[in-house]
């Protein structure tokens, strides 16, 4: 079973955030900080996008199936 899923990346990304707010990381330690919040940000932007891909290909596949006509520029972004 995977560790990780969609639904748990709100909790990766305020825990990101709560570790930026810390007051006490200076120097080194915040840039190392800041590193991995880039990193976190990059990857979720990246599943949001997949995650988004899976759901406009199954809305698709759904009005297809269903012979339905779903409002144009329902899908585009």
């Amino acid at each position: 079973m995977a560790k990780n899923k969609l639904g748990n990346l709100n909790d990766h990304l305020f825990a990101e955030l709560e570790r930026l707010s810390d007051e006490s990381l200076t120097g080194e330690n915040l840039d190392t900080e800041i590193k991995r919040a880039m990193a976190v940000t990059t990857v979720a932007r990246e599943i949001i996008s997949c995650g988004n891909l899976v759901l406009k290909a199954r809305i698709a596949a759904d009005n297809t199936l269903s012979g339905s006509k779903i409002m144009p520029g329902l899908l585009d972004e």
